[in-house]
């Protein structure tokens, strides 16, 4: 993966996680999503294991569309 845009994802998994007080007051659920897509061997389940260990979730959706 893009060094570039793997540091995107981090920063927005940071600013998402310090943020469940402002979707609380808010009134939005607190919920994110990331579409990850190229073909097989890229990281992408890599990732979202490493994406689902930084926010401390035991369970995430992972579908496949083909």
């Amino acid at each position: 993966m893009d060094p570039k845009k793997k540091q995107e994802i981090v920063n927005d998994l940071v600013k998402f996680k310090n943020g469940k007080e402002y979707y609380e007051k808010v009134g939005k659920a607190w919920k994110r999503g990331y579409l990850l897509y190229g073909p097989p061997g890229t990281g992408k389940s890599t990732m979202i294991a490493a994406m689902a260990n930084f926010m401390e979730v035991e369970e995430v959706v992972d579908r496949d569309f083909e």
